[in-house]
């Protein structure tokens, strides 16, 4: 028999007709003598513990409709009694039995008789029931299918109304744990906060003393903070006290788990409820005891939670005093280590810590605890690039903390925040209202309805001038405290984008009517604000040439000013300006090379990046005129007597680098002949200069920065006499002249040739005795002498090519300009050594023609160094070696009408062609410098 019985709760399909009937029926039934049970107990139980549970049975038992009749059962029970209230003031048991006697109570077995009374209460039979059909059900809700299922069955409500009225812990750990298995789904999440579960949950959490069923509520409460929405509703339904609450308690490890797992889902974008129910739960302590937990779990779970709660500015004072500073440096301190994690791990805890700098408590924890130097190991990081923005206005809480400031300063905070102006601005979000500052908490007022006539005179208000717009007047607002607005402007003054330079000095800002002055000097708060906000501390420093007069400070707010999209912010202008005009930072300007990037990037519109490529980059009037500005003022510095000082000491006795950027830098700076004078000529400034031209570079602008001072000088020294480059010879310009050697070419010569000269290669070329032994005295001895070719008719001339004796054929015989020696001459592009031009040259110079010389560099100049000649040109014009050439190639690099960009290119081919032998090339840019001719009588190069 009891075999029987045990094959019958074997088959689902048995389980499944007791299940029917009993959802049909009712939940009593017919007790089993045999085994005191009733069949549906048993086909529960057997469901419970063999059918669900084995591999695939929760799929059969969905597909084979099992959920339906479950629930079914579940809403009779939920339906015998949904007014626990009548039972009377009595136990959650009372209730339930008041529940089943007022519902029907059919049994397929034999009608009750007297001697049912030795059987179980109906509530406790209930209550088996209900424990078995809710395990079923929780079980069943694992899986995503039977999830969809019950919430379109409509099994949601029942749980609910269970959960309001049979107060028993068991079935309660049931219907939480059913619902907390629903509210993994989206859908059935919502339906169970419309249900009205959120608060009978929250009751349990302080009614119950069960371990696992808090357990279970707790998950619940965890599954159904699945959005912001959800996660603002639990907290206003006041679900985070009592979980404080019991994290404060010290429960047991299982239950402590469950509850900073459920806090960390309710913290994500912490919400000003849930701040404020934390902290008055008393959870901040235990939540900081708890970052040091043994297991990994609770430990990186606790700390994620004190890194949500930094969102809210209200807590993060009383988290700092908790301890919450030290744990969340230390922890992000271990994870941007050596064996840390990736930089995933490490947003929220930057976020934390970066926050926490805008309380000035928290603030000297920080700088206490070495969070300066980890901040500063995020700036320097490039995979922490999506932070910088984040991280300079952490920085900004210590503006007026002067430790901490010298701290920065001496971890090199300014050229990172030099090197920010320009950044990426970074993808992090921007912080809320209720994320500022607590230092300053703001008087919260209940938001009541504006009136119909608030609105006519506030519309009213901001249409006169009053306001400048809905935000600037509160309902509380009088006319008394109001300002009468000022008289209208003139109409003159039509504002323009071509103002001068006090376009970009002091930008005007428009006054709005009846506000008040800080709000209308407000100035627009971009990405770059911070970075510029904490630049403009450190440049009210007495001295802040260590800091900021440096290659890059400097070129970070250029790039920033001159490649801002829009006009560039204010603070960056006056940053320069006090920068040039503190005589502290005169030496720096100098040492730096600051005055020449300021000249070359904002008046020559060249920068850093734009060298040595020719890229097209025009200086704009506003860059240029700014560039004067700056520069007027290093001049009023450097003619100071202060500035004389200290440029005297530097070039006299500096380091050879300070006496070198202080000779190039004097031109920039200095007007007063007096000074430039007696620093750059009398005291060898100049030929400083010019012997560091050769040597390494000290800057990667430096011979642009020479080429450019240069110039500049031979400016000064010659205001009024221009020197203009020489004439090219007139060969294209003029008609050529009549060539006298070519009737000797023809077939019928007139008159006939007495002699021909034998080249190398064979060529006879016919010449007139008489004509050639005139020409020259090499000739003369040569051809009308004692050696023996005098009184030969083919006279033979070695090592010259065609092309490089046709030019000396022509001069021999008188012709002078006939185009005969632009033969030889490559084109521009194409080297000179090793040329038939270097070889007509040379022989010009064996045979004793000073004219046919003089005739081949001028061809040299006018087609390298000429119109179509460019910088590439002189270098291969220089290594010729030739002096007058040496001085045409000076002329054209320092001409005045010279581009920059091609002077200083210039000057880079002669320092590659001079190499080591510096001295032709130093003399002839001295001389140029001075307005000389190199071998002019009576000149004198000696400065």
């Amino acid at each position: 028999m009891a075999a029987a019985k045990q094959t019958l709760t074997d088959s689902l399909s048995f389980c499944l007709a007791q299940l029917t009937a009993a959802a049909g029926e009712g939940l009593g039934g017919g007790k089993d003598t045999a085994t005191n049970e009733t069949p549906l107990g048993r086909a529960l139980l057997a469901l419970r513990t063999r059918h669900v549970k084995a591999a695939g049975g929760i799929e059969r038992f969905r597909a084979r409709g099992g959920l339906r009749p479950l629930l079914a059962l579940l809403r009779r029970a939920a339906a015998a009694d949904p007014a626990p209230s009548q039972a009377g003031p009595g136990s959650a048991p009372s209730s339930v039995e008041s529940a089943t006697s007022a519902g029907p109570a059919p049994s397929p077995g034999p009608a009750p008789s007297a001697a049912s009374s030795s059987t179980p209460s109906p509530p406790a039979r209930l209550r088996k029931t209900l424990d078995l059909a809710l395990s079923i059900l929780a079980n069943c809700c694992t899986e995503g299918a039977c999830r969809a299922e019950v919430r379109r069955l409509g099994g949601i409500l029942p749980l609910v109304t269970i959960l309001q009225c049979v107060k028993t812990d068991s079935i309660q750990n049931r219907t939480a744990r059913a619902l907390g298995n629903l509210a993994m789904e989206p859908e059935s999440c919502g339906d169970i906060h419309s249900a009205g579960a959120v608060p009978l949950l929250v009751d349990n959490l302080t009614a119950c003393q069960d371990s696992q069923c808090l357990q279970s509520v707790v998950r619940a409460l965890r599954n159904l903070a699945d959005s912001p929405q959800h996660r603002l509703a639990l907290a206003q339904q006041g679900a985070v006290r009592p979980l404080a609450e019991l994290l404060a308690a010290a429960p047991d490890p299982a239950l402590t788990l469950a509850l900073v797992r459920a806090l960390l889902e309710l913290s994500r974008g912490c919400s000003r409820a849930c701040a404020e129910q934390l902290s008055l739960g008393g959870a901040l302590g235990p939540l900081v005891g708890l970052a040091s937990h043994p297991k990994k779990a609770v430990r990186e779970a606790t700390i994620l939670i004190l890194a949500n709660l930094c969102a809210q500015g209200l807590v993060r004072p009383a988290l700092g005093n908790a301890g919450g500073v030290d744990v969340l440096l230390g922890e992000l301190r271990r994870r941007r280590g050596p064996n840390g994690a990736g930089p995933a791990s490490q947003q929220p805890l930057v976020r934390a810590v970066c926050l926490l700098c805008r309380e000035a408590i928290n603030r000297a924890r920080l700088r206490d605890a070495g969070g300066l130097e980890l901040l500063m190991g995020l700036l320097r990081d490039p995979r922490a690039s999506a932070w910088h923005p984040r991280v300079v206005a952490a920085l900004v809480g210590f503006l007026y903390d002067t430790g901490a400031l010298g701290r920065l300063q001496a971890l090199g905070l300014v050229p990172l925040l030099a090197g920010q102006l320009c950044g990426d601005p970074g993808d992090e979000e921007e912080e809320g209202r209720e994320a500022a500052s607590w230092d300053f908490p703001e008087e919260r007022t209940p938001d009541r309805a504006e009136a119909g006539s608030f609105r006519s005179l506030r519309s009213w208000l901001i249409s006169e001038g009053y306001a400048a717009g809905p935000g600037d007047i509160s309902p509380d607002w009088s006319p008394e405290r109001c300002p009468p607005p000022p008289p209208p402007p003139k109409p003159a003054e039509p504002t323009s984008p071509t103002l001068g330079p006090t376009s970009l000095r002091t930008p005007r800002t428009l006054r709005t009517p009846g506000r008040s002055p800080a709000a209308a000097s407000e100035e627009p708060w971009g990405r770059e604000g911070p970075a510029l906000l904490l630049l403009s501390r450190f440049s009210q420093a007495p001295d802040p040439s260590g800091a900021l007069v440096t290659g890059p400070a400097l070129c970070g707010l250029l790039a920033y000013v001159t490649g801002s999209p829009g006009p560039p912010s204010p603070r960056a202008l006056r940053i320069l300006a006090r920068l040039t005009c503190n005589p502290a930072c005169l030496e720096a300007f100098v040492r730096s090379y600051g005055a020449a990037l300021l000249r070359a990037w904002l008046v020559l519109g060249v920068a850093p990046d734009d060298w040595p490529s020719l890229r097209a980059r025009p200086a704009r009037r506003q860059h240029r005129e700014l560039g004067e500005m700056l520069l007027q003022n290093l001049t009023v510095q450097a003619e100071s007597p202060f500035g004389v000082g200290a440029l005297t000491h530097l070039l006299l006795s500096g380091s050879p680098e300070d006496r070198v950027a202080c000779a190039l830098t004097l031109p920039f700076i200095c007007r007063k002949p007096s000074l430039w004078r007696r620093l750059l000529l009398d005291q060898g400034g100049l030929r400083l200069l010019l012997s560091a031209l050769t040597r390494p570079a000290p800057h990667p602008l430096f011979l642009f920065f020479a080429a450019d001072s240069l110039s500049c000088l031979q400016g000064l020294v010659s205001p009024t006499v221009i020197p203009a480059p020489p004439p090219p010879i007139p060969l294209d310009l003029d008609p050529p002249s009549p060539c006298l050697y070519e009737p000797l070419l023809g077939p019928a010569p007139i008159p006939a040739p007495d002699l021909h000269f034998l080249l190398d290669s064979g060529l006879r070329l016919p010449a007139q005795r008489a004509a050639s032994a005139t020409a020259s005295p090499f000739f003369r001895a040569l051809l009308a002498g004692s050696f023996a070719e005098a009184q030969m008719d083919l006279v033979p001339l070695r090592g010259l090519s065609p092309s490089a004796a046709w030019p000396i054929l022509h001069h021999l015989h008188g012709c002078r300009g006939c185009g005969a020696a632009l033969r030889p001459i490559p084109p521009p592009g194409q080297p000179l050594l090793g040329s038939e031009a270097e070889e007509a040259l040379e022989a010009a110079g064996r045979f004793l023609l000073p004219g046919l010389e003089e005739e081949l560099e001028e061809a040299v100049g006018h087609i390298h160094l000429g119109p179509h000649g460019g910088p590439e040109s002189v270098g291969e014009v220089f290594r010729l070696g030739r002096p007058r050439l040496v001085a045409h190639c000076a002329r054209w690099t320092l001409g005045p009408g010279q581009c920059p960009r091609k002077r200083a290119l210039a000057l880079v081919g002669l320092v590659e062609a001079a190499g080591e032998e510096a001295g032709p090339l130093t003399e002839a840019l001295l001389a140029v410098v001075m307005g000389v001719e190199l071998g002019a009588k009576g000149s004198s190069l000696d400065c």
